[in-house]
């Protein structure tokens, strides 16, 4: 399992299609599995996200989990993978996921770049 948040400002829906947009092209096996929203009032917004892929490096699938919450522009994304291993006891061979982890960390860090 790999993990990465981070705390940014800006504006949630731009933010989520520019997240949703860059790991589904990021990968021609890269698919969009399902999501939630959910808006609490008029400043508070959540979204979830899941997402899978084949790794050819391990030779299986892995998922990324990523959600985003919004107050007004003060966002917060934490972004978890999972899968991507072989063995039955003891995790190894976890290139997959992190390979996937980094297509949204680059997309975080895209956004940043452009404010």
């Amino acid at each position: 399992m790999a993990k990465y948040e981070k705390a940014l400002t800006g504006d949630f829906s731009e933010f989520l299609e520019q997240l949703h947009r860059d790991i589904t092209q990021g990968s021609v096996s890269a698919s969009y599995e399902d999501g939630s929203d959910i808006r609490l009032g008029e400043a508070v917004r959540l979204a979830v996200r899941v997402y899978e892929r084949y790794s050819m490096m391990g030779g299986n699938r892995v998922s990324l989990n990523v959600t985003v919450l919004g107050h007004g522009r003060d966002l917060f994304v934490s972004a978890i993978t999972s899968g991507g291993s072989q063995a039955m006891f003891v995790k190894f061979n976890t290139l997959g996921e992190s390979a996937f982890l980094e297509k949204c960390i680059q997309s975080v860090e895209r956004y940043l770049a452009r404010r």
